[in-house]
C-alpha cells in the first residue's frame, strides 16, 4: 500500500471522526479496480423502495356505441354504454415521481404492467435549465396572467437546483435507477437534456445501465443561425439512448424525403449501386435537423409550456423504439405530448407529473385526442388518473402503509400529536387542549384540524358549530385535505344562521416541508363552491352550471403597485379576483378586474351522470406475522368520478358550455349525478346532486 505515514494518520482520524474519505485514496484503499465513476457530495446508492397505493380519482372514456367493429379485438367493450369496459387503461398519475416510479416497480400495478406486455420505452424530458420553474401562464379576460408555482412545486424546483449540479445529479440518479428497474428486459430509456448537464448525465446512465449499452447520442438540431457575440449559439439539444439489454431491444429504421437535387442525380445516373434509390427516403442517422420544433406562440400545438417538444419530434421517437400496442411512460410528461403521441400511435401509455395544472393540461389534450380519434373511426383506449393521495400524506408524517391495519392506526393515534402541531404551525394558530373537539386558536378563530386519511364529514362540521355556539365563539375555521361533497355553502349558511362564521380551508400537501413552514409560505386556501342545476324530462336529464366562487390570492397587491415602474402592468390574483394592475407613465395607478364574472373563472367541467355507480378499490401491500409482504384489495368508501360529459376551453376556442347534453336513463328510478368543476388553475370542486326519472 503505497501511502505516507502522513496520509495514514490522516485517513485514520476521518475514519474516527466519521467523515467520508476522499475519492483519491480509493484506488489504493481497495484490491479491486473500479472503473470510472462520477462523484458529487451527497451521491448515495439509496433507492427509494416505499410501496404506496394509488389512488383512482377520474375514468375518462369517450362513448363510442357505433365503433363496436373497431374496438371489439382492442379490449372488453360494453355494447350498452359505448365504454371500454376491460384490458389495460392508460394513465396520469399527479404526483412525484419518486414515489410514483417506486410504488410502480415494486407495487401491484407492477403486474399489471407485465400483463400488458411490459414497460418498453421511457421518454423523459426533465428539468435541465436552472432558469425553469413550475409557473404556467392561463388566459383571463383577453390577457395573460401567470400562475405562480405552488410551493410544493417551488421546493422541488429547490431542492433539483439548490446545490447546482450536485443537487440535480442526486434527483435524477435515483429516478435513472428506477426507471432501469422497471424497464422491461428489452425496453429502451431516452433522455433529453441540453449542454447544462448531458455530459453528467451520460455518465449517471453508464453507470446506471452500462457503457456498452449506450446506443446513440442524438443531436435534436435547432433552425436559425443565431448572432454569434463572444461564443457561438447554442443550437441543438441532446437525447441519449440507453438500452436495458447489451442484445435486444426495439428499433425501426426512420427514412426522410430525398432532397430534389439527390432525386434528380439518381435518375440520370446510368451505373453503379448508387443508381438505385430506396423508396423509403434516406435513413436518418444521429443528426436531426428536420423535426420541427415549437417556437411560434401562434404555433396550434402550443400550450403555454416554455419546454414542450413537438409531436413530430415524439412520433419519431415512439416509431423508431416501440411496436403498435407497445407499453411506453413518460415521468416528467408537463404538457402531455409523448401521451398524445402514444394514443395516436396505438401505443398504451403511463404518464406522470408533480404539477397539478400540468395533470390538467394532458387530461383536456388526451379528451381532445380521443375525440379526434373517434370522428376518424379509430379505436382509443380509456384513462385514468390517478395519485397516492392519502397514503402520500401518511408516508410524509413517517406512518408506513404497509404496517397491518391495527398496527397502522396505533402508529396513526402516536403520530397524531406530531401532525396536529405540524398544521397549526404551518396555520400560524396555537395549540388549544381546553376546548376540545377543537385543536388551536387563531386571532379569535377556534380552529379544528381534519384527519390525515379522511375527508372532512358533514356531521364532523355540525358538531364543531354546535361546539363553537356552547363556548360563545363566533368564528370557527376548519381545516381539512378532502371535504365531503356538498358541504359548500350550505354547511356555511347553516352555521351563520346558528351565528358562527365558518370558515373551510383546504392543507396543502406544502405543510410537509419545514422550509414552507419556517418561512411562512403556506398559503390554506378557501375550498370552492359550485352550484348546478338538473333539468328532468321524462327520463331525459340536462345539468346547468348556475354558480361558481373562489378565494385565491396571489400577490399582495399594495406591494405590488410600490413596485410598479412607471408605464408598467402586471395581472394578478387578489381577493378572488383577477386584477390588472397598470400604473401610468404620470404614476397614477389603475386597477381593471379582469374576471367579469363567476363562468371566468371556469376552464372545465364534466359530468358523471351514473355517480355511485363504481366504487374504489385499491390493492395494498401489508406485512403479515411473519414479516412477508402480500396484497390485499381494499374498499375505500369513496367511488370513482366516470366522466361521461365534459366541456372545456383550450387555447383555439375561449367559449364553454354551460349545459349538458342530454342523458337518457334506461329506467326510472333515483340517480346520484356527480359535477366536477376544474378552475383556470387547475384546482377541482366536485358537487353531487340526486335526480328522480
Amino acid at each position: 500500500m503505497s501511502l505516507t505515514d502522513r496520509e495514514k494518520e490522516q485517513i485514520k482520524a476521518m475514519i474516527d471522526a466519521g467523515e467520508p474519505l476522499p475519492p483519491k485514496y480509493r484506488a489504493v484503499l481497495f484490491a479491486e479496480p473500479h472503473e470510472t465513476e462520477l462523484i458529487w457530495p451527497g451521491k448515495t446508492s439509496e433507492v427509494t423502495s416505499v410501496v404506496l397505493p394509488f389512488q383512482s380519482i377520474e375514468q375518462i372514456d369517450e362513448p363510442r356505441a357505433e365503433m363496436n367493429a373497431q374496438v371489439g379485438g382492442l379490449f372488453d367493450y360494453d355494447a350498452n354504454t359505448g365504454r371500454q369496459a376491460g384490458g389495460w387503461s392508460n394513465k396520469l398519475i399527479w404526483g412525484d415521481n419518486k414515489l410514483v416510479l417506486a410504488s410502480l416497480k415494486n407495487g401491484p400495478l407492477r403486474q399489471e404492467i407485465e400483463q400488458a406486455g411490459g414497460l418498453k420505452l421511457v421518454y423523459i424530458d426533465p428539468p435541465f435549465d436552472v432558469g425553469a420553474d413550475f409557473s404556467f401562464e392561463v388566459e383571463v379576460g383577453g390577457d395573460t396572467l401567470t400562475k405562480q408555482p405552488s410551493v410544493i412545486e417551488d421546493l422541488a424546483y429547490r431542492d433539483t437546483w439548490g446545490r447546482g449540479t450536485d443537487s440535480y445529479l442526486s434527483m435524477i440518479f435515483e429516478r435513472l435507477r428506477l426507471i432501469h428497474g422497471l424497464l422491461a428486459g428489452d425496453g429502451s430509456l431516452l433522455v433529453h437534456c441540453d449542454w447544462r448537464v448531458n455530459s453528467a448525465v451520460r455518465l449517471c446512465l453508464d453507470e446506471v445501465f452500462g457503457k456498452d449499452h449506450l446506443r446513440n447520442m442524438i443531436a435534436y438540431c435547432y433552425s436559425g443561425g443565431g448572432i454569434p457575440q463572444k461564443e457561438m449559439p447554442r443550437k441543438y439539444d441532446t437525447i441519449l439512448w440507453y438500452s436495458k439489454s447489451a442484445t435486444s431491444w426495439t428499433f425501426t429504421p426512420q427514412y426522410r424525403p430525398y432532397s430534389e437535387g439527390t432525386v434528380q442525380r439518381g435518375r440520370t445516373a446510368v451505373k453503379g449501386p448508387e443508381a438505385k434509390l430506396r423508396d423509403e427516403g434516406t435513413p436518418i442517422n444521429d443528426w436531426w435537423p428536420d423535426v420541427k420544433k415549437i417556437t411560434s406562440p401562434t404555433d396550434p400545438e402550443k400550450l403555454y409550456y416554455e419546454t414542450q417538444k413537438s409531436e413530430d419530434l415524439l412520433t419519431r421517437i415512439l416509431v423508431m423504439n416501440s411496436k403498435d400496442g407497445d407499453l411506453v411512460a413518460d415521468f416528467f410528461c408537463g404538457s402531455g405530448t409523448t401521451l398524445a403521441v402514444a394514443e395516436k400511435l396505438g401505443r398504451k401509455w403511463i404518464g406522470c407529473d408533480l404539477g397539478r395544472f400540468a395533470i390538467h393540461t394532458s387530461r383536456k389534450r388526451l379528451i381532445g385526442v380521443q375525440r379526434e380519434l373517434k370522428a376518424a373511426s379509430k379505436p382509443y383506449r380509456s384513462f385514468e388518473i390517478l395519485n397516492l393521495g392519502k397514503y402520500e400524506r401518511q408516508y410524509f408524517v413517517g406512518i408506513d402503509p404497509t404496517l397491518p391495519e391495527t398496527e397502522r392506526r396505533a402508529l396513526s393515534i402516536r403520530k397524531e400529536e406530531h401532525y396536529l402541531t405540524l398544521i397549526l404551525n404551518a396555520y400560524k394558530a396555537e395549540r388549544a387542549f381546553q376546548s376540545p373537539p377543537f385543536h388551536g386558536r387563531k386571532a379569535g378563530s377556534l380552529v379544528l384540524v381534519g384527519p390525515i386519511d379522511a375527508p372532512v364529514t358533514q356531521s364532523q362540521v355540525h358538531e364543531a358549530v354546535a361546539a363553537a355556539q356552547k363556548l360563545r365563539v363566533s368564528r370557527l375555521d376548519v381545516l381539512g385535505f378532502e371535504f365531503e361533497m356538498g358541504l359548500v355553502p350550505h354547511a356555511q349558511d347553516e352555521a351563520r344562521a346558528k351565528g358562527v362564521s365558518l370558515a373551510l380551508r383546504y392543507i396543502p400537501k406544502d405543510v410537509f416541508d419545514r422550509r414552507a413552514v419556517e418561512q411562512g409560505q403556506v398559503v390554506f386556501y378557501d375550498v370552492a363552491y359550485v352550484e348546478v342545476r338538473p333539468v328532468v324530462k321524462g327520463r331525459s336529464v340536462t345539468v346547468t352550471l348556475k354558480d361558481f366562487g373562489v378565494y385565491y390570492r396571489q400577490d399582495d397587491a399594495e406591494a405590488l403597485v410600490s413596485e410598479l415602474k412607471n408605464g408598467g402592468s402586471k395581472v394578478t390574483v387578489d381577493k378572488g379576483q383577477v386584477v390588472k394592475v397598470t400604473k401610468d407613465k404620470s404614476g397614477v395607478v389603475k386597477r381593471e378586474v379582469l374576471t367579469k364574472s363567476w363562468q371566468d373563472w371556469i376552464d372545465y367541467w364534466a359530468v358523471d351522470f351514473h355517480f355511485t355507480s363504481r366504487p374504489e378499490t385499491i390493492r395494498v401491500m401489508e406485512t403479515d406475522a411473519r414479516g412477508e409482504l402480500h396484497e390485499r384489495s381494499v374498499r375505500t368508501g369513496n367511488f370513482i368520478f366516470e366522466n361521461e360529459w365534459q366541456a372545456f376551453r383550450t387555447r383555439q376556442d375561449r367559449t364553454l358550455e354551460m349545459t349538458t347534453a342530454p342523458h337518457d336513463y334506461p329506467a326510472k328510478g333515483k340517480h346520484k349525478i356527480a359535477v366536477k368543476v376544474i378552475d383556470i388553475f387547475g384546482n377541482d370542486t366536485t358537487k353531487v346532486v340526486e335526480v328522480t326519472v
